[in-house]
């Protein structure tokens, strides 16, 4: 086993323990997907487990299919088990993100971009804030996502929004609203997955479409967890600092030393886009964050 995979291995053990000590009082999920879940849009193509712990979503020509939480949240962290449409996946999109039902929503995304068999898998990242997007980030995973089941988390607080892939930041969102750049903070999102045919852009632009005949093309989910505030009308609650809401403490405004080293790994050696460094795109008028520390 080689020293990265040992440090990875502890790194993912510790950290797992202390949000596990923490997290145990205000967890409100069941881990039933049938109880805290309900299918979007096509049924059929939606199939959970007898136990109703595990479910996969399909896409083929007649329909792609997903399922969004019956709850809504505001702040918290949430984790799900995800095993990628295998193979040649090319066109495919699968959505794992939570997003507001307001005309100026916010939104925070992972979207797995299939990939030509034998190419590393895409995971793309982006953040609405008040209606206002063009915050992608893209990077490679440096493991095969289709063998086995990954987890894949969000820790959203008044502070920052951190995406992890097993535990390892790739992407932090500081909360620099007092610096006039949109934050997600006020609109409660629910949880979304879905997987769709996204054959317009998804695979190098929108060049490789989907092959049918490779399908249909099935991505499982497992072992989720959201542990966040409910939403029920009363944001001072949820953006309140207390042993409930865990994620707003002190504690959680900013990565641990640990943390960043793993995220300057990813960023120097995983990440392929970002929009701050998109100056064509941009017109040389980079986003105001662009300028302001990552964490």
């Amino acid at each position: 086993m080689s020293n990265f995979h040992k440090a990875l291995i502890f790194f993912v053990g510790f950290v797992s323990s202390i949000f596990f000590q923490i997290s145990t009082a205000s967890v409100v999920s069941t881990g039933d997907f049938n109880k805290d879940f309900f299918v979007i849009w096509s049924p059929t193509h939606v199939n959970t487990s007898a136990d109703e712990q595990t479910r996969s979503l399909k896409l083929d020509q007649e329909s792609g299919a997903g399922f969004a939480s019956n709850q809504m949240f505001l702040f918290g962290k949430i984790d799900m088990q995800i095993k990628l449409v295998p193979g040649h996946s090319a066109g495919t999109v699968l959505a794992y993100y939570l997003t507001s039902d307001q005309p100026n929503r916010d939104e925070i995304d992972f979207e797995f971009l299939g990939n030509v068999s034998g190419q590393p898998y895409i995971l793309q990242t982006n953040i609405f804030a008040d209606g206002f997007d063009n915050r992608e980030e893209r990077i490679y995973l440096w493991f095969d996502p289709t063998k086995d089941f990954h987890t894949y988390s969000v820790l959203w607080n008044l502070h920052q929004i951190v995406f992890m892939v097993d535990m390892i930041p790739i992407r932090v969102y500081r909360n620099h609203a007092d610096k006039g750049v949109p934050f997600p903070r006020w609109q409660p999102m629910s949880l979304k997955v879905t997987l769709w045919n996204g054959d317009t852009w998804a695979t190098r632009g929108g060049q490789d479409k989907i092959d049918w005949t490779k399908g249909p093309f099935i991505a499982s989910f497992r072992n989720y967890k959201i542990d966040a505030c409910v939403w029920k009308g009363n944001p001072r609650f949820c953006r309140a600092s207390n042993p409930t809401n865990w994620w707003n403490q002190y504690s959680f405004n900013s990565l641990t030393s640990t943390q960043r080293k793993w995220f300057k790994w990813v960023r120097k050696y995983h990440t392929i886009y970002d929009y701050c460094q998109d100056n064509e795109r941009f017109q040389n008028n980079l986003p105001r964050e662009c300028s302001l520390p990552k964490y």
